[in-house]
């Protein structure tokens, strides 16, 4: 059995607006989510090296005592298909490394620009105009 849960989006904080901390978390989640999915496939491509492994030395073993040539060449062609596993694996976990790496740098940089906005808007105590009150037309 697997271990993957369906996905269901949560929906945003009332009003449907992203906030300054609500994007942090969001991001900081992203992060998180992108760096558990590329261990959970280092650990599954070691699994499939291991495997195709066992089945090659299962295989000479077979070879040795004449098994059925027929049969040796299933077990050798699926140590074939597992090793082809663990490389989509690695290259899967490359992409799960570059999401990690831009999810970390799109938080930063947006903790960079806007972190001094959040904090002095809620230093103020005044009231501010919705997003996008001020943008010229």
């Amino acid at each position: 059995m697997t271990d993957l849960v369906p996905y269901t989006p949560r929906p945003l904080a009332k009003g449907g607006r992203l906030s300054f901390i609500t994007l942090a978390a969001r991001m900081t989640a992203l992060t998180g989510q992108a760096l558990a999915l590329k261990e959970g496939l280092y650990v599954l491509k070691r699994r499939m090296e291991k495997d195709a492994g066992d089945q090659d030395r299962i295989a000479d073993m077979c070879a040795e005592a004449e098994v059925e040539p027929k049969f040796t060449g299933l077990i050798n062609e699926a140590a074939s298909r597992v090793r082809k596993v663990a490389e989509a694996a690695d290259g899967v976990s490359g992409a799960a490394d570059q999401m990690e790496t831009n999810a970390r740098a799109f938080k930063d940089a947006h903790e960079t620009e806007y972190r001094g906005v959040y904090e002095a808007v809620q230093a103020s105590g005044v009231r501010q105009a919705k997003a996008g009150f001020y943008r010229k037309r």
